[in-house]
């Protein structure tokens, strides 16, 4: 019989690693665009880097940070909080490898808004936070939504650090991408099969949606 736990871990997962990759990706972009010089090509650089690292070297980059030996496991341990091979360590793997694309259609949306509307809005006496919310976020929607297609499609099919820091329990960890590899590695090929189709059914939705938001900015 087949086990529909995979589909139900890996929508959980994405929404909330999209979630977590849209505030920070927000709040982090709205500072880069602030800096200049030195300081702003080190810090987009770092923001960039998991889009371009191996999975496998993110996930252990993650084991060393939320492992039991660590400082931050050690402190987490004292809460009775782990995230080691449980369903929120693939929850920030997940996160993690989706931030860059988050990251940087918000910040290429909000560098495109004209300057001019935003020191207006300062002249008027608005706060930092409102000309945030209602002018900043509004005018730049259509590319922020397009990063928020791209952030769950890749969250969706995080594999190689999500196998590291979460490991494949069943009914806990497993995620229909590392179903699929280890449905196929069994010789379950229809099982295989089965869920790269609803992998690529959920992710070629995500693209819809990002090539929709995309015609409505032209």
């Amino acid at each position: 019989m087949m086990d529909w736990f995979p589909l139900w871990i890996s929508l959980k997962v994405s929404v909330i690693a999209t979630c977590v990759s849209f505030v920070v990706a927000l709040a982090v972009a709205r500072r880069v665009i602030g800096m200049s010089g030195i300081s702003r090509t080190v810090v987009d650089g770092l923001c960039t880097l998991p889009m371009v690292l191996p999975p496998s070297v993110l996930g252990f980059l993650l084991l060393i940070i939320f492992g039991r030996s660590s400082p931050v496991g050690q402190l987490l341990a004292r809460f009775g909080i782990r995230i080691i091979f449980t369903w929120w360590g693939a929850v920030i793997a997940a996160a993690v490898v989706a931030f860059p694309l988050m990251y940087r259609s918000a910040r290429v949306a909000l560098e495109r808004i004209d300057s001019s509307i935003v020191n207006a809005a300062r002249t008027l006496g608005l706060s930092e936070w409102r000309i945030f919310f209602t002018i900043l976020i509004p005018l730049s929607w259509p590319g922020i939504a397009a990063g928020l297609a791209l952030s769950f499609a890749r969250a969706l099919g995080e594999f190689g650090a999500t196998l590291m820091v979460a490991g494949n329990i069943p009914g806990q960890t497993g995620t229909i991408p590392l179903a699929i590899y280890f449905a196929s590695e069994s010789g379950r090929l229809g099982e295989a099969g089965l869920w790269v189709a609803i992998i690529l059914a959920v992710s070629f939705t995500a693209m819809a949606v990002m090539n929709w938001t995309e015609g409505r900015k032209r």
